[in-house]
């Protein structure tokens, strides 16, 4: 048995504590759910609330079976990190005598396959016929989060530990996807080596980690518990919070009929593709899928409100906020 497997099998500590437990997604199901009981007739309404229970399920999903984990670890759900323009909100981060993994969940209706080339392709049901629909790499989003990560430590590193670690980083900080949906049909047959064995499905996580720490390579280094509360302790004091009153959010947006219609996501995809044309920019430098997706939920009116969501980072937001909010405020007037 080599050293590492040594160091584990005597390992006394073999718990999961949750470090950090709430989750935005379950603030979004309370108020939803409270606005559900006083306007049980609003289709808008139990859509929002479908689709958010269904990210939480997922979520929950995977607590569940870290729960069930004989390991040792400590668990972080749902951090948000910045560093200068750029922020990250990672779904799990889990933090094992070897490795700490960034999760990103995913509770998707229908079947994926990832290509050889690492596209993600979903397959869904609709109206009995079989639709495939690219979309976004969940797997690219959990490794821009982690670059996010490394920016902030190479930021507080010294020359000395970014000269000695800097090339280990992303060995002992790993990357998954993780399908948290039962009934998904997860294909990765044809996907390439590197990818295949960082995405899975929920029931597969804890057998994964355990698998990574059984063949480690490297013998060099086993964090004590008293290190790995400590690791926890430092993404805590790195994460951010958001004050959003999801309640009077939703309920504005619901339940007071402020807005015309509801198809802001193609007029900013729209606003996206004009100012990246007319500045000869990627269509992402001015706003990432993800950030359309929360531009759509959280329609900022101000750009203080913009601010205060942590939707954008600064630069977005002093190029192309004035544009957007602009384009939010076109669906926001009242009713006549």
């Amino acid at each position: 048995m080599g050293l590492i497997k040594q160091a584990i099998a005597a390992f006394r500590f073999k718990d999961t504590i949750f470090y950090k437990e709430s989750s935005d997604l379950q603030r979004k199901y309370d108020a939803l759910k409270k606005l559900k009981e006083e306007n049980p007739n609003n289709k808008e309404l139990l859509s929002e609330l479908f689709t958010v229970k269904k990210g939480l399920d997922g979520e929950n999903e995977i607590a569940y079976q870290l729960k069930k984990a004989h390991i040792g670890m400590y668990v972080l759900r749902d951090i948000k990190v910045k560093y200068e323009d750029l922020t990250a909100q990672i779904d799990y981060i889990i933090i094992t005598p070897i490795y700490t993994y960034y999760i990103e969940c995913k509770n998707l209706i229908g079947n994926i396959t990832v290509t050889d080339k690492g596209d993600f392709i979903r397959e869904i049901t609709i109206n009995g016929k079989k639709v495939k629909k690219g979309m976004y790499s969940p797997l690219s989003q959990v490794e821009a989060q982690r670059e996010v990560i490394r920016k902030i430590w190479e930021n507080k590193a010294t020359k000395l530990t970014k000269f000695l670690a800097s090339k280990n980083f992303n060995y002992y900080r790993r990357v998954l996807v993780v399908a948290a949906n039962q009934e998904t049909i997860l294909n990765t047959n044809q996907a390439p080596k590197e990818m295949k064995y960082k995405i899975l499905r929920a029931d597969a996580l804890v057998r994964q980690i355990e698998y990574d720490l059984n063949h480690a390579e490297n013998d060099e280094y086993v964090e004590s518990k008293t290190e790995m509360e400590e690791t926890a302790k430092s993404y805590m004091n790195l994460s951010i919070k958001d004050n959003i009153d999801y309640y009077s959010y939703y309920k504005e947006k619901y339940c007071n009929n402020i807005f015309i219609n509801d198809n802001l996501k193609e007029r900013l995809i729209q606003l996206r593709k004009t100012r990246s044309n007319e500045m000869n920019l990627p269509a992402y430098y001015v706003f990432t899928n993800d950030e359309l997706d929360k531009l759509v939920e959280l329609r900022p009116k101000t750009i203080e409100e913009l601010k205060n969501f942590h939707i954008l980072p600064p630069i977005k937001i002093k190029v192309h906020g004035d544009s957007i909010i602009e384009e939010i405020n076109k669906l926001s007037q009242p009713k006549i």
